[in-house]
């Protein structure tokens, strides 16, 4: 075999592993992507060359010589969110451990441009991890029959032909009702998540059922950022509640930053409770009382649900990750007195 590095400096193409070789570059093509069987002793020559030079293919060119692009999309609302991090380093691992890279793209929030950019991913991606997603479910009925792997993470859509995997968030906002009760909170508010978030509606769901606890709700619009939890928290004293729940840890922040410039004490005079477990609690100098799911997990999961489509199908039922519930600083048994309306 010719030793063509000594000397060069350059970067080790698929040409000079051929050189080395002494074979052609679409037999190191066929070797390297095994879409068509070789020799052999000549395979064998390649992969020696291959590692004498240290070189190493293309992972999309390896891709589109397979008919794949050796990539997989993700959609999420929302990038500055801290809830995604943490997912998307899973589904990385996840994808790198198949030989595929991702590629991310975010629609700020905005159901009206998702459709669009889940098509872009199709056209560019062998499967799509849908995050979250605000469209309408017939949207997402529509993206389904296009028989393109398409695999939904906190998101469950009944009927819905796609494999979906989600914190149970009805499970979690139940165990921020029942601390509450437990604590003898009774009058409770909520800073409620974007309108066209299924992962509000379900909050929302848990909280009519917490009636049952013996809680009466008031439901704020607010959004999901610490500034709409800024804004939306002045309204949270006129309801005489006692405890306070949010959409998310964010908009936690915001409230608690807004409830002390109006001079309410937390947990004092108010209990706020979060929701996700977001490692910017600290920062803020506040330990929320919070819930959380394992969203390492949660990626890893929804990650392996579409590799699995690709590759062999798949047909199961919906997943549901529990959420933990952590009790912090921020909550406490109410004063006697309620809030002054």
């Amino acid at each position: 075999m010719r030793n063509l590095r000594q000397g060069r400096s350059t970067r080790v193409t698929i040409s000079d592993v051929g050189a080395a070789a002494e074979v052609s570059v679409s037999t190191v093509s066929r070797v390297l992507n095994g879409t068509a069987k070789v020799d052999p002793l000549l395979a064998a020559r390649v992969h020696d060359a291959v590692r004498q030079l240290g070189y190493r293919p293309n992972a999309a060119a390896q891709g589109l010589a397979r008919g794949e692009w050796g990539t997989i999309g993700v959609l999420v609302p929302d990038l500055a969110n801290p809830y995604f991090p943490e997912v998307l380093k899973a589904v990385s691992d996840v994808a790198r451990s198949h030989g595929r890279r991702v590629m991310v793209m975010e629609s700020d929030e905005d159901p009206a441009i998702e459709h669009d950019l889940v098509e872009d991913l199709m056209r560019s991606c062998d499967g799509v991890l849908l995050c979250s997603p605000r469209m309408e479910r017939s949207d997402l009925v529509g993206l389904t029959a296009r028989d393109h792997p398409l695999v939904l993470l906190d998101r469950i859509v009944s009927g819905l032909a796609a494999p979906a995997v989600s914190a149970d968030f009805f499970g979690g906002m139940m165990l921020i009702c029942g601390h509450l009760a437990q604590l003898g909170h009774r009058r409770v508010a909520y800073l409620s998540g974007p309108e066209v978030s299924w992962a509000n509606s379900e909050r929302i769901r848990a909280l009519e059922a917490a009636k049952a606890f013996g809680l009466s709700v008031t439901i704020l619009p607010c959004g999901s950022t610490s500034h709409s939890g800024y804004e939306a928290a002045a309204e949270v004293p006129g309801t005489g509640a006692t405890a306070l729940t949010t959409y998310n840890d964010l908009v936690a922040l915001g409230a608690v930053t807004r409830m002390r410039e109006l001079g309410v004490r937390v947990p004092e005079d108010l209990s706020v409770v979060g929701f996700d477990d977001i490692e910017l609690d600290h920062v803020a100098h506040t330990s929320l009382t919070t819930v959380s799911v394992p969203r390492g997990q949660l990626g890893k999961q929804a990650a392996e649900m579409l590799e699995m489509l690709m590759t062999e199908g798949h047909d199961g039922e919906p997943v549901y990750l529990s959420m933990e519930l952590h009790v912090r600083d921020s909550t406490a048994p109410p004063v006697t007195r309620e809030l002054a309306g």
